[in-house]
């Protein structure tokens, strides 16, 4: 019980720190260029996760690996921090925060589908039936509430959002076959994703150094965002006695983002948006749903 009392304080602390991260997107963004952001960000995440490891007594581990899990250390760094957090970065530089983040959460619809013909996992009534619901949420936010309209505040804002979640969805998938320590394998492919985004940046911006709030927010993305909340996360998960207790709790945080956004940011929420959330969030509950009853099924 006590176990489960702290996977719960750690999961809601996930759940807080994820719900400020939209908010310290676009307001990073309005002192640095989205490539500039993924640098400074990229290269504290890299740092903390080091320094977890470091504290762990675990620094050596993500320097035992074989040749083969360097490589794709590479290929996930690729995808994470480098191309993901590119394109949603620019997203989020397109968009009102209020429209890239429900666009983003879309992420796990993406990832079941994908998993379909790159796991070769069946497609159930509850992925598809969850699908039409997110998705009938994402035309109700991109649409203001219109929907016959089809006009969006920027399409390509709503491509990248969207991409972003295959980008996403294709990192997990592709992790699924990593058996390394995961805060290890997340430093490591920070660590192989960085000098990719230095040379992007080189090539495609410039290093000079920005606004000190451009800097702090960087700070702040690259703590929280991608490094701290992904260590407390995988803690709440090693101590609940089940995953599902723990794991509903994210549901809480885009809600508690679109508050954050309109007092932090400024944005006036739209009433769509929030409808729009909530067939998002509940296209996800069907599919999660769906996903429980066949694993009880199974056993």
């Amino acid at each position: 019980m006590q176990n489960q009392r702290k996977a719960y304080l750690l999961a809601l602390g996930t759940v807080l720190l994820w719900s400020t991260v939209a908010s310290a997107f676009k307001l990073s963004l309005r002192f640095l260029r989205p490539v500039q952001l993924l640098l400074y960000s990229s290269l504290v995440s890299m740092l903390v996760l080091a320094a977890v490891l470091a504290v762990q007594g675990r620094l050596r581990l993500a320097f035992s690996y074989s040749a083969r899990q360097y490589r794709r250390s590479l290929l996930l760094g690729f995808l994470n921090p480098f191309l993901y957090y590119l394109v949603l970065f620019k997203a989020y530089d397109l968009l009102p925060a209020q429209e890239a983040q429900p666009l983003n959460y879309t992420w796990a619809i993406t990832l079941a589908l994908l998993s379909i013909p790159l796991l070769g996992q069946r497609i159930q009534i509850a992925d598809i039936a969850g699908g039409v619901v997110s998705y009938c949420g994402v035309v109700t936010i991109f649409t203001h509430g219109n929907p016959f309209a089809l006009r969006s505040s920027d399409p390509l804002g709503v491509a990248l959002a969207l991409g972003s979640t295959v980008i996403w969805a294709l990192y997990w998938i592709y992790n699924t076959r990593d058996d390394r320590d995961p805060v290890a394998g997340l430093f490591l492919n920070f660590l192989f994703g960085f000098p990719l985004v230095l040379i992007y940046c080189v090539l495609f911006s410039d290093l000079r150094v920005p606004d000190v709030r451009g800097l702090l927010g960087a700070a702040y993305v690259g703590v929280f965002e991608m490094g701290i909340a992904f260590v407390l996360w995988l803690s709440a998960l090693r101590l609940s006695e089940n995953t599902a207790k723990v794991g509903n709790l994210i549901f809480l945080s885009p809600f508690l983002s679109l508050v954050l956004i309109h007092f932090l940011v400024g944005e006036k929420i739209l009433a769509a948006t929030f409808v729009g959330l909530v067939l998002v969030v509940a296209g996800l509950l069907v599919q999660r749903l769906g996903a429980r009853s066949l694993e009880a099924q199974g056993a």
